[in-house]
């Protein structure tokens, strides 16, 4: 049985509020800016499970075979606390830190290792769905490729 955390109950919880919120609408997350790299692509939809936790999918609306597979920050480094510019915080429509969703980006290598994007987290407004990938102020005190563990084994 796996045990879960309070990152994983946090995880679901934020999870829930937006399954809640785009229950009664179209379901998407809008990006104005894009993703880095994914400029022309601003609709995405967040899909997770309970057994997916505590990773879930930013998948692409208009390109359903495209995702990118996230986890919320605290499950990898608990004190990560990106600092996000004025001008970030305003194209998200941000009035309070509690009202962004902070995620970060998996990469899986072909080696099998993971490995988390800290320096471009991915923010999303939970009242509006509004989300932007940004760069941190202090982007230089986090790696790019932040080694994920390896996961513990689950007993049967």
């Amino acid at each position: 049985m796996v045990e879960r955390t309070d990152a994983m109950k946090s995880a679901e919880s934020n999870l829930a509020q937006l399954d809640a919120q785009t229950a009664a609408d179209d379901g998407v997350l809008h990006f104005p800016a894009g993703l880095l790299g994914f400029e022309q692509v601003k609709r995405y939809v967040l899909l997770g499970s309970r057994e997916e936790a505590p990773f879930m999918w930013l998948q692409m609306v208009d390109e359903p075979r495209l995702a990118f597979l996230v986890i919320e920050p605290g499950y990898v480094v608990p004190d990560y606390a990106p600092e996000i510019s004025d001008a970030d915080v305003q194209a998200l429509g941000l009035t309070r830190a509690e009202d962004a969703w902070v995620l970060n980006i998996v990469t899986v290598h072909p080696d099998g290792r993971a490995t988390v994007n800290l320096k471009g987290p991915v923010l999303i407004n939970r009242h509006t769905r509004v989300g932007r990938q940004v760069i941190p102020v202090n982007v230089s005190q986090y790696p790019l490729q932040h080694p994920l563990p390896a996961p513990e084994p689950v007993a049967a």
